[in-house]
């Protein structure tokens, strides 16, 4: 069995949390802070769903052990953060993609335009930096990742016809 997807997806869970860690937020208009590795967050929704395809439902094992290294690699207080936004968010991405019957691509995009409003507002609410503007930025941002994947897949897909 091939595990490059599920290790991409743990990898980049672990990643995102070190730098959310260490990379500064930016000001963005409203006077709100914004986390730049928000924008990776949009392809580990779709590192999810490729792991997903590889594993299946471990996927949330997968996920697990992203949370412990997480909380081993990168400040504590994020990596917590980032697994209840995760858990919550994860789970609303993964009942998408997993319940409906349509096509890859349309898995991908629908399952991260539910997963990523829900993550942003959880984990902004609990490091404390939750408003309107800034799920808005990090929805948007995350949004980018999982539609270029979605613009490739669905290229793939039609080609394929």
């Amino acid at each position: 069995m091939q595990l490059k997807s599920s290790i991409l997806y743990v990898g980049l869970i672990v990643f995102v949390n070190w730098g959310f860690s260490v990379v500064p937020l930016v000001d963005i208009p409203g006077g709100e802070k914004w986390p730049p590795m928000s924008l990776i967050v949009g392809f580990i929704f779709v590192a999810r769903d490729f792991a997903q395809r590889e594993i299946g439902h471990r996927v949330i094992i997968a996920m697990l052990i992203a949370a412990v290294l997480s909380y081993v690699m990168a400040d504590p207080f994020v990596a917590l953060a980032s697994l209840v936004a995760f858990l919550i968010s994860e789970f609303g991405d993964w009942a998408v993609y997993s319940l409906t019957g349509r096509p890859f691509s349309q898995r991908i995009l629908i399952s991260s335009a539910v997963g990523t409003p829900l993550d942003s507002m959880v984990f902004l609410g609990i490091i404390g930096h939750l408003s309107a503007i800034g799920v808005i930025a990090m929805t948007a941002s995350k949004m980018m990742g999982a539609l270029i994947v979605w613009w490739l897949i669905r290229r793939r897909e039609v080609e394929a016809v």
